[in-house]
């Protein structure tokens, strides 16, 4: 985990940038095993360790627990740099002559085989070979971080590359082939930290804290100097050849000569993917014949409270440094972070997700779904989503299920992406994430970076104060059909099911998304909170907990202009219902369900608070946007008190002491010792 952080701080280094933020997406087996609390424990104390150490602040993140994780634990992690946009670096070696310098840590026979051994195999294939575990020092790495931004300010740097998988083969042959040019290294001036390495020892270390610098022959001394300065070791191990091709020396040893194409051009092959049957099973279960629990929905909501998947994470990101650099504006906790930009007026909102039970149901609309939150926590804030990255991450693509998982995921993921018009622009891949033949869900996890005007317009996500109105923007309560309970964190808690067939219409999500936006920038909202994992009224609990204000009220439905039909490619919306009915098939209607109005995880809807003069404002914009608007109450007082007005015989209402459900919350993670 500490080595993920390392890695993914050197490739925002890598383009020039100073790394200002850092995120993180984990992903564990049930912490009833001692196994998966020991690795839930370890990441989380890498993971502070090294961003503690280096000075980036941790800002964001989540975590999730599912058996699928347990053979199989998934460490995401994202950085955030800053950087003049034409002060931007190049990784391209173009000009022909100039030096290789090697910087930082020597290079021992820490993580050989990384690259090739986690990116193409199982844990079973792995097990015989060398462990992959590299040896990590943040210490070094900050030292690096401030050399290299030092050394690019003097102009004498050409290029830059990080040593991430593969090494030094990866870096210097990268280098050359986004350029052209070849590349000839000499092993023996690379500085070490284990003696008697061979070639293809050095060439494959992993070793942390490695960057490649092209520098012109006349400047390296200029360029070395600085390195000396900050105590970072920096040598010239190679230069750059006009003809395309490899050479590596050790000493006078010719160790390899080839061309670069081979190296640095994949061969590309399309398998054929198809869902299993019991894949389609878990879709069709028709989830309106599942038994209402006997216990209310009072004790139903204390028990997810507590479940390790919806509790409060403080007791992880209070192990982080949020506040260093003195960017951050609003920390871990919320939907999203928010940091601003010295020197202006605006700030960045950034957030990470990813959810890999939906995907596993269906891996397109799970697709969709998992950008279309990432982008909903960011509008949350007041920010305009403006680019997403992403890490992928399955089982073994050989298998057709996994592929089909694969492939249908990004299609998803393409069709959200268009809808809300976010681009992504990097990320990786990992796969073969499986044990036994038990695979990872399928588990694309997305980092959204947001961009807010003005930074004092952000909002958070728990109510401020008390006499604010709180409404919902999106599908009104008693929308809900049964299928909203596809893939949700009550069906999984309560009746242990994964099930269903998740639903989201993208055009309704960008006209929600847009509507919290503009009422935001015309300053009409004082919290704005995403309703995702655990539905309506988990979301309604949380805004209360945070800004330590209940609520109280009976929810009433604005009207609103009547929706356009949903956009080409998009997942069809169900006709609307009337309210004291849901829609659960054609032509069939049935009484909703209190389970899927208060725990169905319904997408694009938003729970805001604003002062009741602001009301009429936000309704003109709601109806223009062709958005349901339902009032849900007045924040105050120490008690959630949730009303449902007309079918209170089918909808039990809700009466709930604010303390105990923010005690039952902090309490239900526990790192322990």
């Amino acid at each position: 985990a500490a080595t993920g952080v390392g890695g993914i701080v050197r490739d925002i280094l890598a383009m020039g940038a100073r790394p200002i933020a850092l995120l993180n997406s984990l992903r564990f087996g049930p912490l009833s095993e001692p196994r998966n609390r020991q690795l839930f424990q370890g990441v989380v104390s890498g993971i502070s360790w090294y961003g503690n150490c280096i000075g980036v602040p941790d800002v964001g993140g989540e975590i999730y627990f599912a058996p699928a994780y347990s053979g199989n634990p998934l460490v995401n992690a994202m950085c955030v740099g800053i950087i003049e946009k034409d002060r931007l670096a190049s990784a391209a070696a173009r000009s022909i002559g100039s030096a290789l310098l090697l910087a930082g840590a020597e290079t021992g026979r820490d993580g050989i085989h990384g690259a090739s051994g986690l990116a193409s195999r199982t844990f079973e294939e792995e097990a015989e070979r060398r462990p992959t575990v590299q040896v990590g020092n943040p210490f070094l790495e900050k030292t690096l971080i401030e050399a290299c931004l030092e050394a690019l300010d003097t102009g004498a740097v050409q290029a830059i590359q990080d040593l991430g998988a593969a090494g030094l083969t990866s870096a210097a042959i990268e280098s050359a082939a986004r350029a052209g040019r070849g590349v000839r290294l000499d092993l023996s001036a690379v500085h070490r930290r284990e003696p008697g390495m061979n070639a293809y020892e050095v060439m494959l270390s992993e070793s942390q804290e490695r960057m490649l610098l092209v520098v012109a022959p006349e400047r390296v001394a200029e360029v070395q100097a600085v390195f000396a300065r900050w105590e970072a070791p920096c040598r010239v191990i190679g230069e750059v050849l006009p003809q395309p091709e490899a050479q590596i020396m050790d000493g006078g040893q010719l160790a390899a000569h080839l061309p670069i194409a081979p190296l640095s051009e994949a061969p590309e092959y399309r398998l054929s993917g198809a869902p299993t049957a019991d894949d389609l099973a878990r879709r069709e279960y028709r989830l309106e014949t599942l038994p209402l629990p006997e216990e209310g929905p009072d004790a139903v909501l204390r028990r997810l409270l507590a479940a390790p998947n919806l509790a409060s994470r403080a007791p992880v990101f209070r192990q982080y440094d949020h506040q260093v650099q003195t960017n951050t504006i609003q920390g871990p906790g919320g939907d999203a972070a928010v940091l601003r930009i010295k020197g202006t007026a605006k700030a960045i909102a950034l957030a990470i997700d990813g959810n890999g039970r939906l995907c596993q149901l269906d891996p397109y609309v799970g697709g969709q779904i998992v950008v279309a939150e990432v982008c909903r926590n960011l509008s949350c804030t007041g920010a305009q989503p403006l680019a997403l990255t992403d890490c992928l991450n399955f089982g073994n693509p050989q298998r057709p299920e996994i592929y089909h998982q694969l492939e249908q995921c990004i299609r998803g993921m393409t069709a959200a992406c268009e809808a809300l018009a976010v681009p992504v622009v990097s990320g990786n891949v990992s796969l073969y994430n499986e044990t036994q033949g038990q695979a990872v869900f399928p588990t694309p996890v997305v980092g959204g970076l947001g961009l807010l005007e003005d930074a004092a317009q952000a909002v958070g996500a728990g109510f401020p104060e008390a006499g604010l109105t709180a409404a919902l923007l999106g599908p009104p309560p008693g929308a809900e059909t049964p299928g909203d309970l596809a893939g949700s964190e009550y069906l999984q808690h309560i009746h242990g099911l994964l099930a269903g067939q998740p639903q989201i219409d993208l055009e309704l999500e960008r006209r929600v998304q847009q509507l919290c936006r503009d009422a935001i920038a015309a300053g009409l909202l004082r919290s704005a909170h995403d309703c995702a994992d655990g539905g309506l009224l988990t979301a309604l609990a949380e805004s209360c907990i945070l800004g330590n204000h209940g609520i109280s009220g009976q929810w009433t439905e604005s009207a609103a202009a009547t929706p356009p039909q949903p956009a080409a490619g998009t997942t069809p919306r169900l006709a609307d219902a009337p309210p004291e009915t849901t829609a659960v098939g054609p032509g069939v209607l049935m009484p909703p369900r209190w389970d899927a109005v208060y725990f169905g995880e319904k997408q694009s809807r938003i729970i805001v608070s604003l002062p009741p003069e602001k009301l009429p404002e936000l309704r003109r914009l709601a109806a223009a946007s062709a958005v349901p608007l339902t009032i849900l109450g007045t924040t105050g007082g120490p008690c959630l008190r949730l009303d449902p007005g007309a079918a209170p015989t089918l909808i039990p209402p809700i009466d709930l002491p604010l303390a105990e459900l923010h005690q039952t919350w902090a309490a239900g993670l526990e790192l322990g010792d």
